[in-house]
């Protein structure tokens, strides 16, 4: 049996306690050759990036240098690394503390938040702005998202148009929207004739021209305005979303940051912005001279076309080119800029791609910090870990999802990848610490080491209980009921991301994404890349099949655009992405349709230069319109060079130069051919990430299993040496090895819910504990005796003193103030234990709700936090009478179902106010009530362990 899910020190005790010394394992300033030879195994310096962070909402920006400096400390004490500062709307009543944003009074708080959390050892982010997207008083009209417009007319020979050529909608009017193209089609012959009509129009609207043979169609387009404005917005940040295609509009919007800090680096760590959410931007006022440039034709030939939904083919090569062009000026005009205007201040740019109408592989790598989200809740097969609010309507948190983000930085060698985390985890007050871990966990497995909260919601203290609270988070504030133990989930945070940020990604294979063939549609114009319709636009691609399949036999991978192929080199028969990027042993080309001519090329030119390249099948066109015929000329031309031979198992093979082409529908038969192996640990359901730290590696392993693990699993690798970490405890040891062929077998045992770090050494460790393995012996002793049950902070009311017989839920306690408590309690009981006979003792808690920190005989052994809510205390223990002092916290809901049913109102903000996860007036009067405490039963299983059975 495995000890599992405790904190038993706080991360700092422990990170900071520790000599920092290592061996070729660690980084070179993390290791130190000690005096008798032996060498030391630790975990890696921890830096204020390795802890958690918080997306810190500002509401109505009404704060103050007292409170803010209080709850940097709470943060602080509690383990959080950093604040990303976002302010929002309002809370009402406190109108007269709002700050306008980028006023001297607000640039006064926020200078005073970076020396605070600086002295306190944490480091600010800010968002470029307030809400979301991008925009605010300063974008005028002129530089306001912006979409096309197309109106169609109708005119037949002989006659003069009644009608006005101007835009219809009255708004648009108002906005002063211009006529760019005016183009007539002849019904009878389309094809050959088009007239280009927009100088026949005067400065009126009025049409000059006269057919004079047969019937037409007239297609009108103007620059028309999305009128969105900032969602969300903060007192001064009102006003329009801003067009992130225009670099003039992008100047404009950062002329105003640049004023606020007059010229001096603020001494923010990164600037962040959020998800796209900038709905119907599709054109922007130099949209079709870029079109022309770019595509190699004029858009306003075919405004027929960019209005037609047909399902034709043309149809939708001209609107790929479309999206195409979108794609470019946002990564041009937007995210390059806007990344470099940021290091002029001296930040790192931080920003999250998805949902943009663009290349999100090319998006994401354009900053320092490529960011993805986490939105709703996974279900895991682990037994009881809680998830209360289970949300039907939910897409869940797709890994292949979230590796888009870490690929773009695998690929162009950006240390770390962040992520929004706990957004919309579940219902309001219904979010346990256990629920959390795992999630979080899925998004180290996809690549991601910087986790960011969503979020914790500045709130003074006079705002009372539960504070000021933002409609979609995981409220990881203070007033939650579960902040006594926070640390146990920021301490496991920590030690995971100080392995995670440590060294380099080790995965071998390379995947082209063919975003060509999404690109190809004939639907609308605008195509929005985001992580609520990925059912629609990323599950049905043969590029995600096989992503999925291929991680799920245990394959590691990123992903690659076609900008980023194009600076691919080979290295000693590897495939280099950049110079600061890994290196990959075969690039996978998933069946695609339409693939770029030069994309072809450089996949055949990479072979050729020494690389080992597979096809699952050629791809059968290019994408796009202009000069079709010949490009595709050309693209066969390409394809009919490769000459194939049948091998074995259906692969076959073109050698080229230095490397070979593979061709196989059973890719994994292709990369067994070419001795790229999987990590077949995933046969018994365990998932990982695979790290390199100088030429040794480093696995990160969860089991999210329904079963407990206790076997011997292969590495792909031979060390001599394997060191096993526990971010869960944050103790380690040297883990039992055998060998077997060219691999190393490490023993593991591993609970439901739990995670490892295995740590390969090229050299034999002497000197290291060793890893202990136990197996349960003799009769587990249950915990039975009367227990003391003390209330110790929460509310409403602190409940009675209760002595228990049985354990039992609060909300069926005597005392009726136990039902609508929120808090924690202090549980305390003695036991016997007749002899001190065992190895090791198992303490195992049963049924919390939902979190504990024990004591045995007064001494702190941790914080159980999450499944199975078990710990080992052999040390703690004595022979005769034992004293144990467990404290629970519960949820928060409880009380707000009181202050629902009592109908006292405690929100009540502007804008969307407070909603509950289907968007509706929040409400929990109706809810039942939730079972809260120790439930148990209690026990103490005996163990005997077996160290390093070599």
């Amino acid at each position: 049996m495995r000890k599992s899910l405790i904190t038993s020190l706080s991360y700092s005790k422990v990170f900071f306690s520790v000599l920092l010394v290592g061996l070729m394992l660690l980084a070179e300033s993390c290791s130190k050759q000690v005096s008798n030879d032996r060498i030391e195994v630790n975990w890696p310096e921890v830096k204020v990036e390795m802890k958690p962070w918080t997306r810190w909402w500002w509401m109505g920006s009404a704060v103050d240098s007292a409170n803010i400096g209080k709850l940097i400390e709470q943060y602080a004490a509690a383990g959080m690394g950093g604040v990303e500062i976002t302010p929002i709307y309002g809370a009402v009543g406190f109108e007269d503390k709002y700050l306008s944003y980028l006023s001297p009074k607000w640039m006064e708080n926020f200078h005073y938040t970076i020396r605070k959390a600086n002295k306190e050892g944490m480091q600010v982010d800010m968002n470029v702005g307030t809400g979301w997207p991008f925009g605010g008083p300063q974008i005028t009209h002129e530089f306001a998202a912006s979409r096309l417009i197309i109106q169609n007319y109708e005119l037949k020979a002989g006659e003069q148009l009644a009608q006005k050529i101007e835009v219809d909608d009255e708004k648009q009017k108002s906005l002063g929207v211009k006529l760019l193209a005016l183009r007539a089609y002849n019904n009878a012959d389309i094809q050959s004739a088009l007239l280009d009509l927009t100088d026949k129009v005067d400065e009126t609207g009025k049409l000059n021209w006269t057919p004079d043979t047969g019937e037409w169609t007239l297609y009108a387009a103007f620059t028309g305005k999305t009128r969105q404005k900032v969602k969300r917005a903060a007192p001064g940040g009102e006003g329009y979303t801003m067009d992130h295609m225009s670099k003039e509009a992008l100047d404009t919007y950062l002329n105003r940051f640049e004023s606020a800090f007059q010229g001096k680096e603020p001494g923010i760590r990164a600037f962040f912005n959020d998800s796209y959410e900038v709905y119907g931007a599709d054109f922007s006022p130099n949209f079709f001279e870029e079109f022309k440039k770019r595509r190699g034709y004029d858009p306003t030939e075919y405004l027929r076309e960019l209005t037609s939904k047909e399902k034709k083919d043309e149809i939708a090569r001209i609107k790929s080119d479309y999206r195409e062009t979108i794609s470019d000026m946002l990564l041009e005009n937007f995210s390059q800029p806007w990344s470099n205007w940021i290091h002029k201040q001296g930040g790192l740019s931080k920003n999250q791609a998805h949902g943009s109408p663009g290349n999100l592989l090319d998006l994401y790598a354009a900053v320092d910090i490529p960011e993805t989200e986490t939105f709703g809740s996974t279900y895991f097969p682990i037994p009881g870990l809680p998830n209360y609010t289970i949300d039907e309507k939910n897409v869940e948190p797709d890994p292949l999802m979230m590796k888009f983000a870490s690929s773009a930085a695998n690929v162009t060698g950006k240390p770390l990848t962040s992520s929004e985390t706990f957004t919309w985890l579940g219902e309001h007050f219904k979010v346990p610490l256990a629920q959390c871990k795992t999630e979080v966990e899925q998004l180290f497995l996809a690549g991601i080491n910087h986790v960011f909260f969503h979020g914790t919601t500045y709130s003074p203290e006079q705002a009372g209980w539960p504070g000021w609270l933002f409609y979609a988070s995981t409220n990881m504030a203070p007033s939650n009921s579960f902040w006594p133990h926070i640390e146990g989930l920021n301490g496991y945070i920590t030690r995971c991301q100080s392995f995670l940020q440590t060294g380099s990604s080790d995965n071998d294979i390379l995947i082209y994404w063919p975003v060509y063939d999404i690109w190809h549609d004939s639907n609308e114009r605008n195509k929005l890349l985001n992580i609520h319709a990925i059912e629609e636009w990323l599950h049905p691609m043969p590029f995600y099949q096989l992503s999925k399949k291929l991680a799920a036999d245990g394959y590691s991978m990123d992903f690659s655009s076609d900008r980023q192929l194009k600076n691919a080199s080979v290295k000693n028969g590897l495939i280099a992405t950049s110079n600061k990027g890994q290196q990959y042993k075969t690039l996978i080309l998933p069946t695609s349709e339409h693939m770029p001519i030069a994309t072809l090329r450089q996949a055949i030119e990479l072979a050729k230069a020494g690389a080992t390249v597979i096809f699952q099948k050629l791809p059968t066109d290019v994408p796009g319109y202009y000069q079709l015929d010949e490009r595709r000329k050309t693209f066969q031309q390409l394809i009919n060079t490769l000459s194939f031979q049948e091998k074995q198992n259906g692969v076959a093979e073109y050698q080229i130069g230095e490397g070979v082409i593979l061709l196989s529908d059973d890719v994994e038969k292709a990369l067994t051919y070419k001795d790229v192996y999987r990590e077949s640990l995933t046969d018994i359901g365990l998932k990982y990430i695979r790290k390199e730290i100088n030429g040794n590696k480093f696995y990160y392993i969860v089991n999210h299993t329904a079963s407990s693990i206790d076997s011997w699993i292969p590495l792909n690798s031979k060390p001599e040496s394997v060191v096993v970490f526990d971010p869960q405890t944050g103790k380690k040891g040297l883990a039992s090895t055998s060998f077997e062929d060219d691999k190393i077998l490490v023993k593991v045992q591993m609970e439901p819910g739990e995670a490892f770090i295995l740590q390969t050494a090229s050299e034999k460790l002497d000197g290291i504990i060793d890893w202990k393995y136990t197996e349960s012996i003799g009769t587990p002793l249950a915990v039975s005796s009367e227990w003391n049950l003390e209330f110790t902070a929460g509310g409403p009311d602190l409940p009675s003193t209760q002595t228990l017989q049985d354990l039992v839920s609060w909300t069926e306690l005597p005392d009726k103030k136990a039902a609508a408590f929120s808090g924690t309690a202090v549980y305390t009981t003695e036991f016997d234990l007749a002899k001190k006979d065992a190895d090791e003792y198992l303490l195992k808690l049963g049924d919390v709700r939902e979190s504990a920190r024990v004591w045995v005989n007064d001494k702190e052994v941790g914080i159980l936090w999450s499944v199975p809510f078990q710990v080992r205390i052999g040390d703690y223990l004595k022979a005769g009478k034992n004293a144990i002092k467990i404290e629970v916290t519960n949820l928060m809901a409880n009380r707000i179902i009181d202050l629902d049913k009592k109908g006292i109102e405690w929100m009540n903000y502007h804008e969307i106010n407070f909603v509950d996860l289907n968007y509706k007036p929040f409400d929990a009067s109706n809810w039942e009530l939730q079972p809260s405490g120790l439930l148990g039963p209690v026990g103490i299983l005996p163990l005997k362990v077996d160290q390093n059975n070599q």
